[in-house]
C-alpha cells in the first residue's frame, strides 16, 4: 500500500490529506459506518490494506495502531432510521460528512473511496477501489469496518435471537431465517426488507 495519491496531492500544495471509507452499506440491520483518517507521511509498512483483504485478527491489531499513529481520526455512523428515510447512499454520505466533521484537525482535501463525492464540506477527490490504492483510504476502511463489527457484537448481546455475531447483519440465509422466525427487530433497515415475503 503506497502514499502515491497522498504524495500527488501534497505536491499540488495540499497539506492535510484525509482518507474516507465506509462499512456496512449492504447489511439488512444496523447503521452504516464511515471513518476519516489523516496519516503521517512516514508510517512505514504496517500491512495496512483494504479491510476486506485482511483477517479479523489483523484488522483488530491495525485498528489500534492506526488510532495511535494517525495525526487525526474519526469514526461516525448513520442509523437505520436515517437509512430508511434518506436511502443508503445518502446515509453513507451523511456518515462520511460526520466523520470529517469529527476530525480534530481540519483536512485540506479528502480522498474518498468510490466514484461519488459525498459533499463533506471540504475539497474531495474520488478514487474507485481506493481502499486498495490509497493508504489513507485503506486505514479508514479498517477503522470503519472494525467499529461496525464491534457495534454488531453489542447488538448480538441485545438481540441474541438474531445471531448478529455470525452474520454481522449481512443478508445471509441464516439472517433471513432468523428474521422469519423472530420478525423484524428495531435495528433492522425496513427499506431493505420490503421484499421479504419473496425470500
Amino acid at each position: 500500500m503506497t502514499y502515491e495519491y497522498e504524495n500527488l496531492l501534497k505536491e499540488k500544495g495540499y497539506k492535510a490529506v484525509c482518507g474516507i471509507d465506509e462499512a456496512g452499506r449492504g447489511p439488512l440491520a444496523g447503521p452504516v459506518f464511515a471513518a476519516a483518517v489523516i496519516l503521517p507521511d512516514d508510517l512505514g509498512d504496517l500491512g495496512i490494506n483494504d479491510s476486506k483483504k485482511l483477517s479479523e485478527k489483523k484488522r483488530d491489531a491495525l485498528f489500534d495502531i492506526i488510532k495511535e499513529k494517525a495525526i487525526a481520526w474519526s469514526v461516525a455512523s448513520a442509523g437505520e432510521q436515517e437509512i430508511d428515510e434518506i436511502n443508503i447512499l445518502n446515509a453513507t454520505f451523511l456518515a462520511m460528512k460526520r466523520a470529517v466533521e469529527g476530525l480534530p484537525v481540519k483536512p485540506d482535501i479528502a480522498l474518498v473511496d468510490g466514484n461519488r463525492k459525498p459533499g463533506t464540506g471540504i475539497e474531495e477527490m474520488t478514487l474507485v477501489k481506493g481502499d486498495s490504492k490509497s493508504i489513507s483510504i485503506a486505514a479508514a476502511s479498517i477503522l470503519a469496518k472494525v467499529s461496525r463489527d464491534r457495534y454488531l457484537l453489542e447488538l448480538d448481546e441485545k438481540y441474541p435471537e438474531y445471531q448478529f455475531k455470525k452474520h454481522k447483519g449481512y443478508p445471509t440465509a441464516l439472517h433471513y431465517e432468523m428474521i422469519k422466525e423472530h420478525g423484524i427487530s428495531p435495528v433492522h433497515r425496513l427499506s431493505f426488507l420490503k421484499n421479504l415475503g419473496e425470500k
